[in-house]
């Protein structure tokens, strides 16, 4: 078959992952209320994250770990501003759902041309993928989310300046961050290719351990609040995450 061919084959599966896409947005834009209430979430005492936090707060006696406790008041300035808003977080869940989707659609575009032992292992790479993005989501949502929201909302430059926040602004911020470690978190994915390809090696890896955790704690810094507590709790599962991938390298 030509390129032109195989993109052809290719075509119903990408029809169909347009059509969960634009199904799953449908559903999403529907059921807002349950959707927005997850969002707002790491802004509110009540979250998870901030009680578990404040209950440590108080056994070690430490304020610093109390995060948001203070409520955050989110306004919208712009006419359209929450009809858009609704269809980005539509939009942001439907896309959740279409790349496992997409995946599983390349996997039975590219099956037919796999011995049966590489169906087995393409089969348990795709649920690998699947995983690891879970785990980056879990971990944006429940981590790093509250505690990138206790410390955009509680910086000051100057007593003067009063913090109005707009609601859109709040929203992407919550959801790149999910995106942004559900990304991270295929990193061990992203090597298994590289190492296959010889691009990168475990040895390669381990060399420059040391600079990998001086940019991971820097980041660590830069999205918690000054205590060492929060940082060790982000930069825990981002050094793990490295680790996995110079042991994957190895294979």
């Amino acid at each position: 078959m030509t390129f032109f061919e195989h993109l052809d084959a290719l075509r119903p599966g990408l029809i169909r992952t347009v059509v969960v896409t634009i199904v799953a947005m449908i559903v999403a834009f529907l059921f807002k209320e349950p959707i927005m209430n997850a969002v707002m979430g790491p802004k509110s005492p009540d979250f998870v994250t901030n009680r578990v936090m404040y209950d440590l707060a108080e056994q070690m006696d430490s304020e610093v770990l109390k995060i948001n406790q203070e409520p955050v008041t989110l306004i919208n300035t712009t006419m359209a501003g929450q009809f858009n808003m609704h269809m980005l977080m539509a939009f942001y869940v439907a896309l959740i759902v279409a790349i496992p989707y997409l995946l599983f659609e390349l996997w039975l575009f590219v099956r037919p041309a796999l011995t049966s032992r590489e169906r087995r292992s393409s089969t348990l790479f795709i649920l690998y993928i699947v995983v690891c993005m879970a785990l980056g989501i879990t971990f944006g949502y429940y981590i790093l989310s509250p505690l990138s929201v206790n410390f955009l909302t509680t910086y000051r430059v100057s007593a003067d300046i009063t913090n109005m926040i707009d609601v859109g602004s709040y929203i992407s911020l919550v959801a790149n961050m999910v995106l942004v470690c559900a990304l991270i978190f295929e990193l061990p994915v992203a090597v298994h290719f590289l190492s296959k390809t010889g691009l990168i090696t475990a040895s390669f890896m381990k060399k420059y351990r040391r600079h990998a955790v001086v940019v991971l704690a820097i980041g660590a810094a830069i999205i918690t609040p000054p205590d060492i507590i929060s940082m060790i709790l982000v930069i825990i599962p981002l050094y793990l995450l490295y680790e996995m991938s110079i042991w994957i390298a190895r294979k």
